[in-house]
C-alpha cells in the first residue's frame, strides 16, 4: 500500500491550524459583541455561549463556516448538522428552522463566519475563467454540506484581516469574495451554484419560481401559471422545485407565511387571528392547525415560549 505523501499528512492540520486561527479572528472582531454585520463585504458573525432554540429565518445565498461549535438548520424534512470541518452552502433563498447545537459554552463559544454570496459573481466566474466544476455529491438542491479545506478557510481569515484596513475593502474585498466563490465551484458542491447560475437550467427556472414566491407567498397559489412562469410543465416543475428546496410549492408558500406569521407575532405584538389574515390564510382555524403542527405548539404558546427564551 502507497504512504501517503507529506502534503496529505499536512493537509488535515493545515485545515485545523486554519480553523483556529479564522476562530481567534471572529472573536477578536466580534469584541463584547455576539452578532456584527460588515455590509461591506456582506458579511455576518456570530458569536453564541450556549444552545439555542430553533429559530424562524431565511438563508440566502451563502456560505457558512463554523470556526467554532455546531449548527443545524433543517429544510422542510432536510437536516443539515456541521461544525468545524464542514461548510453550509445554500445557492437561493431559502427558509429555514436553524439553531446552535449543545456544544457550545462560554468556554468554547459556537463561531461563526456567514458570507453572502452573488450569483451574478459566480455567472462572471464561469463565462470568463477556466473553471472545472466537479458532479454534484448527492443531486443539486439548493442546500448542501460540503468539506472545508485550508485554502478556503484561509480566505475568509484574509477578509477579517481586511476589516482593519477599511481603505481596502472596496477593492480587496471584491477580489476576495471573488476567490471564495471560486473555490466554492471548485469544491464538491459546485455544480450547486453553478446550476443555479446557468440561464436556461431547469434549476436555473425553479429558482426564478423561488423568487416569485417569497415576493408573492400572500397570493393564492395556481400551479399551473407558476409552471406557465417557469416554461416548465407541471410535473417537471415539482421535480426540479422539490430537488432545490426539499419541498412543494404548496409546502414552500405555507412555510413562508408561517414564518412571516411568527416573525408578525414576535416582533410586533400581532395577534394570531390578524397575523394569520396578513399572511394570506383565509382561515385562522387553519393557520392554527398548520403553525401547531410546523412549530409543535399553537401560536400563543409558541410565541411565549419564544420571549421567555429571549430573556434568558
Amino acid at each position: 500500500m502507497a504512504k501517503p505523501s507529506k502534503n496529505d499528512e499536512k493537509a488535515p492540520k493545515n485545515l485545523s491550524d486554519s480553523l483556529t486561527a479564522l476562530a481567534e479572528k471572529i472573536d477578536e472582531s466580534l469584541g463584547l459583541l455576539d452578532k456584527r454585520v460588515v455590509s461591506d463585504v456582506e458579511l455576518e458573525l456570530y458569536r453564541a455561549t450556549a444552545p439555542t432554540i430553533p429559530t424562524s429565518c431565511s438563508y440566502e445565498p451563502s456560505l457558512l463556516v463554523v470556526a467554532q461549535g455546531k449548527k443545524r438548520v433543517d429544510l422542510g424534512k432536510n437536516t443539515y448538522s456541521f461544525g468545524e470541518t464542514t461548510f453550509l452552502l445554500t445557492s437561493l433563498e431559502l427558509p429555514v428552522m436553524s439553531h446552535v447545537m449543545m456544544v457550545a459554552s462560554k468556554d468554547v463559544p459556537y463561531l461563526a463566519f456567514f458570507l453572502r454570496l452573488e450569483i451574478g459573481t459566480v455567472r462572471d466566474i464561469l463565462n470568463t475563467e477556466e473553471v472545472e466544476v466537479p458532479k454534484a455529491v448527492g443531486g443539486a438542491g439548493g442546500m448542501a454540506i460540503g468539506r472545508s479545506t485550508a485554502e478556503l478557510i484561509k480566505c475568509c481569515s484574509r477578509i477579517l484581516d481586511l476589516l482593519n484596513s477599511p481603505k481596502d475593502i472596496p477593492f480587496v474585498g471584491k477580489l476576495l469574495r471573488r476567490e471564495i466563490t471560486y473555490r466554492l465551484l471548485q469544491s464538491s458542491q459546485g455544480e450547486r451554484l453553478r446550476a443555479i447560475a446557468t440561464l436556461g437550467d431547469q434549476n436555473n427556472r425553479s429558482a426564478k419560481v423561488v423568487s416569485w414566491l417569497r415576493a408573492n407567498y400572500k397570493k393564492p397559489l395556481n400551479i399551473d401559471d407558476l409552471a406557465d412562469f417557469a416554461g416548465m410543465g407541471r410535473s417537471t416543475l415539482h421535480h426540479h422545485f422539490r430537488t432545490l428546496t426539499a419541498m412543494s410549492p404548496l409546502q414552500f408558500q405555507k412555510q413562508l407565511r408561517l414564518h412571516a406569521a411568527r416573525q408578525r407575532m414576535l416582533v410586533d405584538a400581532v395577534d394570531a387571528a390578524s397575523a394569520a389574515f396578513e399572511v394570506g390564510y383565509e382561515s385562522a382555524s387553519q393557520f392554527n392547525r398548520e403553525y401547531r403542527r410546523f412549530f409543535g405548539k399553537p401560536p400563543i404558546r409558541d410565541i411565549q415560549a419564544l420571549r421567555i427564551a429571549e430573556w434568558l
